[in-house]
């Protein structure tokens, strides 16, 4: 923003000598007082304003006084001004000094240079700081002018994200937004002001605080809001027909900074956040910090956040390995504008093809791998399974082999709910997967583990997308039954827990996230309809299609019996558990499996898979007939 104030340099100038002259004499009549003393000293402060007038400017000069822009004086010029003060006040006082040696009738009171000096300072500094002051005044009031402009922002949460928002929202008039109050749930900060905007109430407060005050917008300012209070704010907000915007997720901020920039629209993701858990990032630090890092499947949602979280723990070299080289090209370029130091090498590779990964690893050594490649969409697998078992298990195989020729000192699989007591294919390849893992972690005693999760929201091919893709249609919606649950996470948590749970791996461990409580899908989807600004059922129908056979209304995460022991992380628990196939049997199995899928043999394929699991039940499932989502 122009401020008009600008002052020239020879106004400055010209002011300066005449706050001289004015210092000079407020010397003398300060220690003379008005009399007959006076008049006689009075030759003496002339020579005295004389020789300033000489000397002071030029000195005032030297010292930059004539080349800033005192419209933004600080503590800084201030310094400047008494160096350049007291500079100037050396030579004065030697020279009146030597004119006193020539004529002794020349000769000024030992105290009046200490008190021209602190007058200098107030004068010519209060003249530069006054500058400042009109400055601020005008800068006041044309904002004062623009705010009648300005959209007014309601700010949920007056903590550090808050006065953040606060503080740019105050210094980028240009966003067209001016805070006028915060809501927040401490006690301690209701009718205090933070930079100068008042907390007006708490959240409960917000109905009647909006019907009372004109706000053009909410802006939901804590990262760590769970979902609950987000919810609030939204419904809250839709009922009083006021937009709302929120800051990403404390898991989404990860290696990110809090700003105005990140505000984006409430989604999904916000209505099921949960209470951050207490991070531990020294451990993290410890296993990736300094080694090379490999992930497989780097072009998916989940690789796609690994490499992400990974990168800002500054690993000596960052391997990106997938199948789509437009995936993982876009995974490269959002690496590089991020972390432009980081060493990132891409590399496009089939999993199931053994010698292309044995040459990598070989190659490249890498000391960490997260082993995210894989077929998910379910549906798809159904009908593709010679893929799900060649991508899936001999995949696996192939990388976990290929870890252990090469020295490989820690692993990590990302593994999924649907491998218990799997009713599809997908799930019961990613089960037999999880036991190569395992048997390869009692083989070589190295820390190879699983990390199993349910859903995550967003991810490519997932039930969010697809509800979006149908809302933005006019409908409907296409649910297979309306008690149909599924646990539901954010993939930056999902992500950040997989990389906590990697730290605390010794060897064959398989842990599982918590999850929290499962989410009926249809709520989800009335959610979507709702934040998308319409009603379900009257905007937009909901249809429900049928259970399918063999699907589960809800997964599970663990088989009943099984034993969950605590971690050091809350949200992360370790499955005590016993794989049923031995090293023998399951190598058997793994190649009988990839030889039936290489053949097409796909119902000998089902059969071998619910031998080989407890509970399986694959062959029961039916081909999908794509019109409803679980």
């Amino acid at each position: 923003m122009n401020i008009r104030v600008n002052i020239r340099n020879r106004y400055l100038l010209l002011g300066d000598m005449a706050l001289i002259i004015v210092s000079v004499l407020g010397t003398f009549v300060l220690r003379l007082e008005v009399g007959p003393s006076l008049v006689q000293y009075l030759p003496v402060a002339y020579w005295m304003i004389a020789v300033s007038l000489v000397i002071k400017p030029l000195v005032y000069h030297l010292f930059g006084l004539y080349h800033r822009m005192w419209a933004y004086a600080s503590i800084n010029e201030l310094k400047l001004i008494v160096a350049a003060v007291t500079a100037a006040e050396i030579p004065v006082v030697l020279v009146m000094l030597a004119i006193w040696s020539i004529d002794h009738t020349i000769s000024i009171p030992r105290s009046s240079p200490i008190i021209d000096w602190a007058f200098s300072i107030l004068l010519v500094g209060g003249f530069r700081i006054s500058i400042r002051l009109l400055a601020e005044n005008q800068k006041n009031a044309k904002q004062q002018i623009q705010t009648v402009r300005l959209k007014k922002v309601m700010i949920v949460g007056a903590g550090d994200a808050g006065a953040l928002v606060v503080r740019e929202l105050q210094k980028n008039q240009q966003l067209n937004l001016v805070p006028v109050g915060f809501l927040d749930d401490n006690p301690g900060k209701l009718k205090q002001q933070l930079y100068g905007v008042p907390v007006v109430g708490a959240l409960n407060d917000m109905a009647r605080v909006l019907d009372r005050q004109p706000v053009d917008e909410v802006i939901i300012a804590i990262p760590s809001a769970p979902g609950r209070v987000v919810r609030l704010v939204a419904d809250v907000c839709r009922l009083k027909g006021v937009p709302f915007r929120t800051m990403p997720g404390i898991y989404e901020l990860l290696g990110g900074k809090v700003s105005v920039s990140r505000l984006r629209e409430v989604d999904i993701t916000d209505l099921l956040r949960r209470e951050p858990a207490r991070m531990r990032d020294q451990e993290v630090g410890e296993t990736l910090s300094g080694h090379s890092v490999l992930v497989t499947g780097a072009g998916g949602s989940i690789g796609r956040e690994l490499c992400r979280q990974i990168a800002r723990w500054g690993p000596s070299e960052l391997l990106i390995l997938g199948h789509g080289e437009n995936s993982i090209f876009e995974t490269l370029m959002e690496l590089g504008e991020s972390f432009p130091s980081l060493s990132v090498r891409p590399i496009i590779a089939d999993v199931r093809d053994w010698p292309r990964i044995s040459g990598i690893f070989s190659e490249h050594r890498p000391q960490v791998i997260f082993h995210a490649a894989a077929h998910k969409h379910v549906p798809l697998m159904e009908i593709n399974i010679q893929d799900a078992v060649t991508n899936n298990i001999l995949g696996t195989r192939n990388v976990v082999e290929a870890a252990l020729d090469s020295g490989v000192e820690r692993l990590v699989m990302i593994s999924t709910d649907k491998a218990i007591h799997p009713k599809n294919v997908m799930g019961a390849t990613k089960r037999i997967a999880e036991s190569i893992v395992l048997d390869a972690a009692g083989r070589s005693g190295r820390p190879y583990s699983v990390v199993r999760f349910g859903n995550v929201l967003g991810s490519r091919g997932s039930v969010v997308p697809l509800f979006k893709r149908q809302i933005a249609r006019g409908g409907p919606v296409t649910i297979t039954h309306p008690d149909m649950k599924r646990y539901f996470m954010t993939i930056p948590e999902a992500v950040y827990l997989v990389l906590q749970a990697s730290s605390m791996g010794s060897g064959g461990e398989v842990f599982v996230l918590n999850m929290g409580q499962q989410v009926r899908i249809l709520d989800l989807a009335e959610d979507l309809i709702r934040l998308s600004g319409l009603e379900p059922g009257r905007d937009i129908e909901i249809i429900f299609t049928g259970i399918r056979p063999g699907e589960k209304l809800s997964e599970e995460l663990w088989e009943d019996g099984s034993l969950l022991n605590r971690t050091i992380h809350p949200d992360i628990m370790h499955l005590n558990c016993k794989d049923e196939l031995c090293s023998t049997d399951l190598i058997k199995a793994v190649d009988e499996l990839v030889h039936l899928a290489q053949e097409g043999e796909t119902t000998a394929v089902a059969r071998l898979l619910d031998e080989l699991i407890p509970g399986s039940a694959v062959r029961s499932t039916p081909p999908p007939e794509f019109t409803s989502i679980e």
